[in-house]
């Protein structure tokens, strides 16, 4: 059988002594044997998760010798990729809408379903800006002339934000400032640029930027209640090491990276 190996090596490998190729071609059957052993896994995940992911991911990848590919945006549009039959194992998802628009139609095994992270929102400003602004009314004043959200009907950060302004009843009044962005990582850089005055992102989003400064943090118990839920997808041609990524997400290892980027355990009785 070892003899089928010496295909794929050089002329001159054939020409070695018997147990030097017979150490090469070992050596390449257990390479091929690794690799086939490995696993791709596909993971759709909202962008405010992609810096805390691509973190746990680069370790877990020399670990567990399988790779993590990475599909980030808004939860609305991976939803409805996957919908539309794009090929993936894992959706971690910044709402639970979302995910139940995916259980609806039977696109996600219930049984490997779990809330994982929570979060919070706030309003931030360009950090060299001027104008002083202290909290959630400070948005109407004249000079707030930009206010950018992530899209308010589908993505969840912009259907959070609406949501707390319409609760502090100031949404009607700021509609018209509103800039809708494709997710909260292009209203983040909308802020951090200069082309809005204001705008609601994730606490998360605006840690890692040195070009906006948080104006006002919504307390967990005022704004809405944030969930980001992970599901295994019927799909997955890779379903038993896509089962053993997830459960390394709720290790004590992934959740400490999680915490250091801003993010909070599920509050389960809020």
């Amino acid at each position: 059988m070892l003899l089928n190996w010496t295909r794929g090596l050089p002329e001159k490998a054939t020409t070695m002594s018997h147990p030097l190729r017979t150490v090469l071609l070992l050596t390449a059957l257990l390479m091929s044997m690794a690799a086939a052993r490995a696993a791709e896994i596909t993971v759709f995940a909202a962008a405010s998760l992609s810096d805390a992911l691509t973190s746990i991911a680069a370790k877990y990848e020399g670990i567990s010798g399988d790779r993590i590919r990475f599909n980030f945006g808004a939860s609305s549009t991976l939803a409805r990729q996957i919908r539309e039959g794009a090929p993936a194992d894992v959706f971690f998802s910044a709402d639970e809408a979302k995910m139940d628009d995916l259980a609806r139609v039977g696109l996600i095994d219930p049984a490997v379903r779990l809330p994982l992270l929570s979060n919070t929102l706030v309003i931030i400003a360009p950090s060299h800006a001027g104008e002083s602004l202290v909290g959630p009314r400070d948005l109407l004043k004249k000079s707030v002339r930009r206010l950018a959200i992530a899209e308010p009907q589908t993505v969840p950060a912009g259907i959070y934000a609406k949501e707390y302004l319409e609760k502090i009843g100031l949404w009607m009044a700021l509609r018209a400032k509103i800039i809708p962005t494709e997710n909260v990582r292009t209203a983040l850089a909308a802020v951090a640029a200069g082309n809005a005055d204001a705008g609601l992102v994730y606490k998360t989003d605006a840690r890692i930027s040195k070009d906006v400064r948080v104006v006002f943090e919504i307390p967990a118990e005022e704004g809405p209640r944030i969930i980001y839920p992970i599901a295994l997808l019927r799909s997955s041609k890779e379903a038993a090491a896509s089962k053993a990524w997830i459960t390394h997400l709720t290790s004590a290892e992934a959740r400490a990276v999680f915490t250091a980027f801003g993010f909070l355990p599920v509050n389960r009785d809020q």
